[in-house]
This record gives C-alpha cells, structure tokens and sequence, in this order.
C-alpha cells in the first residue's frame, strides 16, 4: 500500500459509527481513510459494506487490539477482505491498555509475538501498523509494520516520532476536534474524553515526555493540555491546528470529531483540509 493512498487527512471514528452512506459522502468529500477505532472485532465485519460503498477510499482498523483479536482470525480477516478489495484495507493493531485488561502482560513482548503470527499468516508488512506512542514501539511499528499510528498525542509528538521511525514509515497520528470558537463550549464537549484518557496510564506518560505535569493532567484538563490534545476554534483555526502534524512529519492526520455534529464538521473543514494537501 502507497502512503498516497491515505491522502492526507481521513476519518477517525468508532468501528461501529460508519455507515457506507457516510463513506460514500466522505469519500466525496475527499477524505482519504476511514480509521475503525474502539477495536473492532477480529471478524472486521464492519469492513467490507464500507468498502462496497466506495470505490477509493482507504479503510484502516485504528486498533485491533491484540489482546482481544486473536492474530489467526485477524490475519484470515485481512485475507478475506484483501480477496475482494486489493489494497484498500490496511490492518492497525495496538495493545491497548492495562487499565482495560484481564491478561495484560509486557506489551513490547506480546506485539512482537502477534507480528511473528501475522507473519506466519501471510499478511505482509507494509499492509499493517501499530499503535505507537513511546520510543520503542515507534521503532518497532517502523521495523514491523508499515509504520505508526500514534493516538491522543499533540503536535508536539510528530517531530520526534518522525526522526524515530525514519523518512520511509507511515506516521499516521489522530487528533481529536471540537468545531466551535466557543472555548467553554469545546470544554463542554471534550473535558469528559480527555478525562477518560488521563485515566490511563500509557497516554499519561508519554504526555509527560513534553513537559506537561500533575497540574496539566488533572480532571478536567489544564487550559494548556486541553489545547493541546483538541484542536478548536474557527474552521481555519482548526485546520491550522491539524496540519501542524503534518508540518512536522507525518503523512497523514486522522480526524476524530467529537459532539454530535460529525458529518456537519467534517463538511465544513474539508476544503480547508483539501487546500492544505
């Protein structure tokens, strides 16, 4: 799979919350991938109606967790939907949190094992990747993998993670928006998620690594780390925001809307992002 092929902006969006009505009009739109969060099942039954909608677009898990998608079922996954779909699927696993489970062990240690599995299934390298935050697995997802998906990261992340990984790996990062200039109002909408992620502990240390403290990560959230993890404001703002990744590296910006208003935003940034490209 080309990079090309992501273009430079997608979709992030819980697995469930896709319809192929909504990626046929994203498509349009211009969006290059559809990221599943929220971890998909390993059957990826999601996958194929989206793909069966359009006729381009990307469709990318954002993460199998490897926890709870075993590497056979995944990989025969994979083979299924690439049997129908040459190139448009790409495979994004991660190991989640400890937080959220029963079984965690070494996380390093069970991403290679899973790797070696997927290797043993045929799924080649350059058709997955790897949720990737600190500087060992970023090395990994670069070595393993396509390249890096790093989640709930600012901007100031990018940079580093690019000189890790190399120019050649795909460094695809999410970031979360709040369409409003209403700063209270984005707080309104955003502060509960935020929270929720400060609740565990891999995203808590590696915002550390760029100087936020105790301060910053409290509920709710620092003004200073808020702005730093949900782009708000206007739509230029906002699209400002965004490609603040790309300025520093990565190929690609997956777009995480929060509130009620998906589609809407998505429609409003996206020839702010298209010009942006």
């Amino acid at each position: 799979m080309a990079f090309e092929s992501l273009g430079r902006f997608g979709v992030w969006r819980a697995y469930n919350g896709f319809t192929p009505e909504d990626a046929r009009e994203l498509e349009q739109l211009g969006y290059g991938a559809l990221w599943l969060g929220a971890s998909p099942p390993a059957d990826l039954a999601v996958v194929e109606p989206l793909l069966e909608a359009t006729e381009t677009i990307t469709v990318a898990s954002s993460i199998v967790n490897i926890w709870a998608a075993p590497a056979k079922e995944a990989a025969e996954s994979f083979h299924r939907i690439d049997g129908r779909f040459p190139g448009r699927f790409l495979l994004g696993v991660g190991a989640g949190h400890p937080e959220h489970t029963g079984e965690y062990r070494k996380p390093y240690d069970a991403l290679v094992e899973y790797l070696d599995e997927l290797d043993a299934a045929g799924v080649p390298a350059e058709r997955r990747a790897v949720a990737a935050l600190g500087p060992r697995v970023l090395k990994l997802a670069a070595e393993r993998s396509a390249g890096a998906l790093p989640y709930f990261v600012p901007s100031a992340h990018t940079a580093p993670a690019r000189e890790i990984v190399g120019p050649d790996a795909l460094l695809a990062t999410e970031h979360k928006v709040v369409l409003t200039d209403d700063a209270t109002a984005a707080h309104a909408v955003a502060d509960g998620t935020v929270g929720f992620y400060l609740g565990l502990t891999n995203y808590v240390s590696n915002l550390r690594r760029f100087d936020f403290t105790d301060a910053d990560l409290t509920t709710p959230p620092s003004d200073r780390l808020f702005d730093a993890v949900i782009a708000h404001g206007t739509p230029d703002r906002i699209a400002a925001r965004l490609s603040e990744h790309l300025d520093a590296g990565a190929d690609h910006v997956a777009v995480q809307i929060l509130g009620d208003n998906y589609l809407p935003a998505l429609r409003t940034l996206a020839p702010l992002l298209t010009a942006r490209s």
